[in-house]
């Protein structure tokens, strides 16, 4: 850690914002595919946990799905200190850890999952359709946690990433692509959070 790092880590745990306690990574699967993409990763989750996170989620969008199995064996090998669970295009059953992985399953195709799910109950007698409401939705996602913070690099784009969980959430964008994503970078992000006023959509 350089000297601007600890001047950096200083601020924030000086600054009176809160800290984000679920951080959010979006990253792509041509990020993960770089020379030392993973060893990345597991820096970036010890910093979120080091910095005040609880809960952090990676999110992988996927154009090949051919690749989504071996990029799930190499965050079965990362060493990410707490438990993780990993989920993929085809796994619909609602997860929680401390750090969760999505690897090509898209907000979209997450959220239409959740809408089949209610329309079968309905259809099933379980559910009457004047009790859906907002939670109806959440329960039955893959990843229902919402996240404070929404950390890309690279691009300001989000690439289909929780469209549900992060409707309030405060998304941050960096000017460093992934391989060049640093502990610095990360505190930006987490003192950028601190200094906004979150509105929760009011």
């Amino acid at each position: 850690m350089g000297l601007y790092d600890v001047y950096l880590g200083i601020r924030h745990r000086l600054h009176d914002g809160d800290s984000p306690d679920h951080v959010a990574i979006v990253i792509t699967e041509r990020d993960l595919l770089a020379d030392g993409a993973f060893d990345t990763l597991a820096s970036t989750l010890r910093w979120a946990f080091d910095h005040g996170a609880d809960r952090v989620t990676v999110s992988v969008s996927v154009l090949d799905a051919s690749i989504v199995p071996s990029l799930t064996r190499e965050f079965e090998r990362l060493d990410a200190l707490k438990p993780m669970a990993i989920r993929g295009p085809d796994d619909t059953d609602p997860v929680d850890a401390p750090i969760r992985v999505n690897v090509g399953l898209g907000g979209k195709a997450e959220f239409a999952a959740a809408v089949r799910d209610i329309a079968a109950d309905v259809d099933a007698g379980e559910l009457a359709p004047d009790t859906i409401d907002e939670s109806a939705v959440a329960d039955r996602l893959v990843f229902p946690a919402e996240p404070d913070l929404v950390i890309k690099t690279g691009a300001e784009r989000l690439s289909d990433f929780a469209i549900w969980q992060s409707v309030y959430a405060e998304l941050y964008f960096t000017d460093v692509n992934w391989r060049g994503f640093r502990e610095r970078d990360y505190l930006r992000a987490v003192l950028d959070f601190q200094d906004r006023q979150r509105r929760f959509g009011r």
